[in-house]
């Protein structure tokens, strides 16, 4: 009979007086070949928020920068871009899917153009109720969802007296200072009053 053998490399097989058996027959071992298929990189994508704050005051218009970048680039336009706030009273939903989600607000909208990597908010004639950390928040079509760093905007009011413009915490600091300096006066001048009266009554005796 007629013994034929399949070697791999990486075996080796013993053959003496030319036939095999179990005993002279021994496998060292079988090495792996390298696969020649290799799973795609990810998809590297980097959302930029800027400036970190932002100052504006009422009734002015904001623009809110948000930027992604992809090396590869492949459609921009089938991103998902949500912007939100944070503020104390928790988390706003100002716009999902590209579009503005606050029911009967115009105000806010997305500026940029998302095929070259722009998601840029605009919100306008601002209000001391639009003071908050914005998150600008984009999701690729493998579901992977990136967020940027935040941008806090302060809002300052306009009190209308010789154009001073100062935020909410420092007017109230501004007005408790008056208010203390009234009553220092009252109670340094209280006294003087008193005498200046007393003088007033013993010159018109006299």
């Amino acid at each position: 009979s007629t013994l034929l053998f399949f070697l791999f490399p990486g075996t080796d097989v013993d053959v003496s007086g030319g036939s095999a058996s179990k005993e002279n027959a021994a496998v060292t071992h079988m090495t792996a070949q390298p696969s020649f298929f290799t799973t795609p990189e990810p998809w590297p994508l980097l959302v930029t928020q800027t400036p970190a704050k932002e100052k504006a005051k009422e009734g002015e218009t904001v623009f809110l920068d948000c930027h992604f970048n992809n090396p590869r680039r492949p459609s921009l336009t089938d991103l998902m871009v949500k912007w939100y706030k944070e503020d104390e009273k928790g988390q706003t939903n100002l716009l999902e899917n590209n579009v503005t989600v606050l029911p009967n607000n115009s105000r806010v909208f997305m500026s940029g153009d998302l095929s070259q990597g722009d998601a840029s908010l605009v919100i306008l004639n601002v209000t001391t109720g639009d003071h908050g950390i914005y998150f600008c928040e984009v999701t690729l079509p493998d579901g992977k969802v990136v967020t940027g760093d935040g941008t806090k905007l302060r809002i300052r009011r306009a009190l209308g007296l010789f154009g001073i413009e100062e935020s909410i915490g420092t007017i109230l600091g501004v007005v408790a200072a008056g208010i203390g300096g009234v009553v220092v006066l009252i109670v340094v001048l209280t006294p003087q009053l008193r005498r200046c009266v007393l003088c007033m009554r013993q010159g018109s005796r006299q």
